[in-house]
């Protein structure tokens, strides 16, 4: 159960990821991810109204990990968002996994988590599969603008990470005695950071706009945001269910979703690295599933 949690986490995330890079070519980051958060955050009130999600209730210390967890999510999508506007999705998605993966696995490990020998090649190995992943293309591949703006992806990719990871810890600590409030909690607390980046850079959000693209690119938005809180509510269910550290390195497989998608709706070239990578992927959930 724990696996398929964690999987189904990172099937969701890496197709959010997906969704959210489209828009976030056709507009600004900001603008988008005043958009995707709050789109976020709606779903996940009515699942709690719906649902009666709301029924555990949320200690101030809960609440202030989930209210840490969103702003830093939010400010991770910023500079994801960003990445992805100059650097291939396929370049981008597996180093923000990598550098989000280490950061809560080394904590949990510092905790005592102690996987069997099996799960920890197995996770081990799926940590190296992320990193083949990442090779597939180089930096200077950028999505426009030249060698400079791929390196320049290449290092919001690795911020977006930091805040990833630290999304990923503190999350799973609100998470700890309950699940829907939150998430929603999270999302919330990331539309407040949302909205201020446009107050701030005086960017307006996405709105319906003028002509079939404008809604076209809201919609992108609207759905990214939506199936993103999807997978947050998978991956708290997976932290409650099973070792952290593991379904850390599980959920952190996303990119391959991204990748495949970008592959299949994009044409972005998939080289034979990558392909070895997604195999490797593979070989590693089999170890940790056994």
């Amino acid at each position: 159960m724990v696996t398929i949690l964690a999987l189904a986490a990172a099937a969701l995330y890496g197709s959010a990821d997906f969704l959210g890079g489209v828009a976030s070519r056709r507009a600004s980051a900001f603008a988008v991810l005043a958009v995707t958060v709050p789109a976020g955050a709606a779903v996940m009130v009515a699942a709690g109204l719906v649902t009666g999600g709301w029924g555990a209730v949320a200690t101030p210390s809960a609440a202030g990990w989930a209210a840490a967890a969103g702003a830093c999510g939010a400010l991770g999508l910023v500079a994801f968002y960003a990445a992805f506007a100059a650097a291939p999705m396929s370049v981008v998605a597996p180093v923000a996994a990598l550098i989000s993966t280490v950061l809560p696995v080394g904590i949990a490990v510092a905790e005592g988590e102690r996987p069997t020998p099996g799960v920890a090649a197995g996770a081990v190995i799926c940590i190296a599969a992320v990193v083949l992943v990442s090779l597939g293309q180089r930096p200077d591949d950028g999505a426009g603008g030249g060698p400079g703006h791929g390196l320049r992806g290449v290092g919001y990719a690795v911020c977006a990470g930091a805040a990833f990871g630290l999304f990923f810890l503190f999350l799973k600590n609100a998470g700890a005695s309950g699940v829907i409030w939150p998430v929603a909690i999270a999302r919330l607390a990331g539309a407040v950071v949302a909205f201020a980046c446009c107050a701030v850079t005086r960017i307006r959000p996405l709105g319906w706009g003028r002509g079939r693209a404008s809604r076209a690119v809201f919609g992108i938005a609207l759905a990214s945001g939506a199936v993103d809180a999807a997978a947050n509510v998978c991956y708290v269910l997976a932290t409650r269910a099973g070792l952290f550290g593991v379904v850390v390195v599980i959920t952190s497989l996303y990119p391959g979703m991204t990748v495949l998608l970008a592959r299949v709706v994009l044409g972005e070239r998939m080289r034979w690295v990558q392909r070895a990578g997604l195999a490797l992927a593979a070989a590693g959930l089999i170890l940790v599933t056994a």
